[in-house]
This record gives structure tokens, sequence and C-alpha cells, in this order.
């Protein structure tokens, strides 16, 4: 199978705003919406190439009446994966390795843990963009130019052991014992240079979406 580069998968909740963050984005050969995803991905001035979901919060059926019947996969309300994970197994199906999430925050709080609770997995999402921040998973490093005082959070996240160390934050993270249901809550940047380096295990990091030039 081909391997694309990114999937933007547009799902319901809360997200970024369009006109501040599209950019942030980056280039992608495909765009599904998951459910009321299609909302936010018309906000964003896209036409979705799929739409996947039982349609349980797309309050306006008749927007789907503008796609090409065969791009929709209509699921049943009572099924074994949420939205999110179907548009994502879509996306792998198709061969993608970039997949982006855009959207899911507010609501329900069991929807929320139920995204965080994908990047638990073995396969996980590549970035997540919720109404304020950037979401993704760290495995190897990471080297940015960040404003000073710029906010970070870490979360231990799959297989552990974790173990990391850090150059430029205001609590380094060099030797300290992480555990699961520990966290690195609100860490701050006191360097323009911010480095990361996983020694073991992986990390779920959290940074303000406005501070962000594009990735």
């Amino acid at each position: 199978m081909d391997q694309h580069s990114q999937a933007l998968i547009f799902i319901g909740g809360s997200g970024p705003d369009p006109e501040k963050y599209k950019k942030l984005l980056g280039p992608s050969d495909m765009v599904i919406a998951a459910d009321s995803g299609l909302i936010r991905a018309e906000a964003f001035g896209y036409k979705p190439d799929w739409i996947v979901g039982d349609m349980d919060s797309l309050t306006d059926v008749s927007r789907l009446y503008a796609y090409p019947q065969d791009r929709i996969i209509r699921y049943p309300p009572d099924k074994d994966f949420t939205d999110t994970e179907l548009a994502l197994s879509l996306a792998w199906d198709k061969g993608y390795i970039t997949t982006t999430l855009i959207g899911g925050s507010g609501g329900r709080t069991d929807h929320l843990l139920a995204i965080i609770a994908l990047f638990e997995r073995e396969k996980t999402p590549s970035r997540w963009f919720t109404d304020s921040e950037l979401v993704f998973p760290l495995e190897h490093s990471l080297e940015r130019d960040l404003p000073l005082d710029t906010m970070i959070s870490l979360f231990p996240v799959g297989p552990g052991p974790w173990e990391a160390e850090s150059e430029g934050l205001k609590w380094p993270l060099n030797g300290l014992n992480w555990e699961r249901g520990n966290f690195g809550l609100s860490n701050r940047t006191c360097y323009p240079s911010v480095s990361i380096k996983v020694l073991s295990g992986r990390f779920l990091v959290f940074i303000p979406l406005e501070i962000l030039d594009p990735l």
C-alpha cells in the first residue's frame, strides 16, 4: 500500500478558530469528517473526502446531501467504536502515516477521556488540535524555540517505564520518577530554546496554540 502524507480528521466538540489557526494544520492529502466534525471541516474551508459516523450529533443532516453518497460511511448508534476511532481507522487503512485530529474539546468528559485514551495505544494519532492547545505524543526528542514562560504539560502514556531529560524548562525533567498517574502539569520555559529528550516510554505533550508557528 502506498504511504501518503497527512490526513486531517475533523471531530465533534470545540475546536480551534479557523481564522487564526488553519495555517497550523499544514497540507493534507485527505480530509475526513467524523459526524458533526463535518461542520468544523466546512468552517475551515474543506470539503471532506469522507464522512463517517452514526450522525447522531449532526443536527442538520441535509448537509450530507452535498456529498457523494458513496463517500458517506454511516454506522448505527450502537457500535463498538467511537466516530473518532472509525475515522482514524479509515485514514490508516488508506495508508496515511500522519493523522491530525481537529476538535474534541468541551462537551462530555467521557468523550474527552476517550480521545486521550487513543494516545495510550500502540498506534496513536500524530497530533490533536483542541480549541486552545496542540497535543502530541513524544517518543524521541523535541527541540523548539518558544517564548519565555510558555506553559508545557507532560503526561506519561503507553507502556512504561518512562524517563526524560530537558533543557530550558523551569522544572527539569531529569531524574524524575514517572509512574502511571503521574504528570508534569504547567511547567514553563525559562530559556528561548527548549529541548526534551525521551529516554524511555512515551509522553503526551500539551502546548498552547497561541504561541505556535506552523509545525
